[in-house]
């Protein structure tokens, strides 16, 4: 389910912090602290100050010249007694409000020292991801829950050929390794033979409480149950509005600024783009290369996979580039890795 936020979009390239001083929005340091029952913890804003009285997660204004780390750990001490010890970035969020205009710096904390608690007064409480969207935050906190809501791997699904046991087979097989999200891609199929795949697909998918996307015409991901739809990039643009309702996931493909301009201000819950590494299937398309992939993530408020060449070891490096994680077809088809990172 998508909880619904900024549509804006950062006008410039590079590293955060450029974006932030020469926009000159407020550059803010966020973590999104994770325990290991995936709660996520929140704290309430004191009701005197902007955007009082609603709940948002911990972080503060950077100082001028510290770094972001620098300034995450400090707001965190401050604000609840902790130290980071495990943490990598989420999301960049840009989002103009009437009086100000904000750049949140999120990022992700799995492991810290410290016993959290709220050193200035203020209210805290831990909360499970999937009841994130009962509380009233901030519309620039909004991306992040989104963020948080999905995974880190996004399983694309090679063609299924003539034998759909075997695909299916092979399909659970991915599955019991931790794919909780996919897209059913099946360019060689007929639309008949695609909605006759479809039911089945959906049970395995039920049984591994994983969510599945078609990447089809939008009416589909309704007729069938399905959780949402993957849009390709022809389908994206010719759009005016979002296709779906916030009760199903939106995705699209995206490969170049102009697109995923596009698939912000339409509201999508994420983006693919690609491709980032030279891939066997597109041997004439020039690659993004990480720093592209760094330079698009940064563009968008919503949350971005890293599609082309990617391997469950690229993980590290998509995070440092502000992605939500990598999708791929044979990286997770046939490596699929039992071990979840994000």
């Amino acid at each position: 389910m998508r909880v619904s936020g900024s549509g804006n979009v950062a006008q410039t390239v590079g590293d955060c912090r450029v974006v932030s001083a020469k926009s000159g929005r407020i550059h803010v340091a966020v973590a999104a602290i994770m325990d290991d029952q995936r709660k996520v913890l929140l704290s309430k804003r004191p009701a005197h100050v902007h955007q009082g009285g609603l709940w948002e997660f911990p972080g503060g204004k950077l100082e001028d010249g510290e770094d972001l780390e620098q300034g995450l750990w400090r707001e965190l001490h401050e604000e609840l007694g902790i130290t980071p010890v495990s943490a990598r970035p989420l999301i960049c969020v840009v989002h103009d409000y009437p009086d100000k205009s904000v750049l949140l710096d999120v990022w992700r904390i799995d492991r810290f020292k410290g016993i959290p608690h709220g050193r200035e007064g203020q209210q805290i409480e831990w909360v499970p991801v999937e009841k994130l969207s009962c509380y009233a935050f901030p519309a620039a906190n909004l991306p992040i829950i989104n963020a948080l809501g999905l995974p880190d791997r996004y399983l694309i699904t090679p063609e299924p050929g003539v034998e759909t046991s075997r695909f299916l087979a092979e399909l659970d097989r991915a599955l019991s390794k931790g794919v909780s999200l996919l897209q059913l891609r099946a360019r060689h199929l007929s639309d008949i033979e695609y909605k006759a795949l479809i039911p089945d697909v959906l049970e395995h998918c039920r049984q591994a409480h994983a969510r599945l996307l078609l990447n089809a015409e939008p009416e589909l991901a309704i007729a069938f149950g399905a959780a949402g739809v993957h849009l390709t990039s022809e389908r994206l643009m010719a759009l005016s509005t979002r296709p779906l309702n916030d009760a199903y996931l939106v995705a699209a493909s995206c490969h170049t600024p102009q697109q995923l301009e596009h698939a912000v201000n339409l509201g999508l819950d994420f983006v693919v783009v690609s491709p980032v590494q030279a891939t066997s299937s597109h041997p004439g398309v020039r690659p993004l290369g990480f720093t592209g992939l760094r330079e698009l993530t940064e563009r968008a408020s919503i949350p971005v996979y890293a599609l082309g060449g990617m391997q469950v070891a690229d993980l590290t490096t998509a995070f440092r580039c502000g992605a939500q994680g990598i999708a791929a077809i044979r990286g997770l088809w046939n490596q699929a890795s039992s071990i979840q990172v994000g």
